[in-house]
């Protein structure tokens, strides 16, 4: 009798051994799926609230005569409008182009030219995750407008190249120079000295980020900006 237990004890052992480690995959599996959906819906989430946050102290700073406003995210004292993207899209541009700051708007290259500015208003935002400013990128084309508004001004940009024209390795660090010249013989800008530039980058994929996708266009118009109502 004895026996016959320890031979059915032997006997559970693997099976037991299979139940917990079965468990142990389902745990692991729910964990990734977690993390997967925190990356493609929480992440956008608190970003488009951290957008939101950095939008309303950045009209207060300016209905207080300040050029830019301090917040939790990042330095800020211009907004993105681009109509192709829908009348309500209003995204803030941060100085630099840390974790943090993408993960709230825009990033502005340091030591590139500011909004309107002689050279290259280099900016750089997420395809996807984190708002995913640029989600939309490829559907950018030749002629769309790009508006940055300030305090005082509002600077509109017309690209000069569609939203997929031109992909480059993310080490490509010609695409935010004053005036960008392809060393490969590609797409560019124009090549004239002494004009005012805007260059979007993003991800080019969806799922990794070796490569980046690059628009450039020219400041077409300045207008003076309204208090208190969006530049439209």
């Amino acid at each position: 009798m004895g026996e016959r237990r320890r031979g059915a004890d032997a006997s559970s052992a693997p099976r037991r051994g299979v139940f917990y480690a079965g468990i142990v995959l389902v745990l692991a599996g729910l964990c990734l799926l977690g993390y997967v959906g925190w990356q493609f819906w929480g992440t956008n989430w608190v970003s488009h609230r951290h957008q939101a946050e950095a939008r309303k102290e950045l009209h207060a700073a300016w209905r207080g005569g300040h050029r830019a406003a301090t917040t939790d995210f990042g330095t800020t004292q211009a907004l993105i409008e681009i109509p192709r993207f829908g009348a309500d899209y209003e995204v803030p541009v941060f100085t630099g182009t840390s974790e943090e700051v993408l993960a709230a708007g825009f990033g502005h290259f340091t030591g590139t030219a500011g909004p309107g500015q002689v050279g290259n208003y280099a900016l750089a935002a997420h395809r996807v995750t984190h708002g995913e400013p640029l989600r939309q990128m490829p559907d950018l084309r030749v002629g769309d407008v790009i508006r940055v508004v300030t305090r005082d001004t509002t600077y509109v940009y017309t690209l000069t190249t569609g939203g997929d024209d031109l992909v480059v390795p993310f080490t490509a660090g010609w695409v935010i120079d004053p005036l960008p010249h392809n060393p490969d013989g590609g797409v560019e800008p124009a090549q004239r000295q002494g004009q005012r530039l805007i260059t979007l980058t993003t991800c080019s994929e969806l799922f990794h980020t070796d490569n980046r996708m690059i628009a450039f266009g020219v400041l077409t118009a300045t207008h003076p900006r309204s208090t208190g109502t969006r530049s439209r």
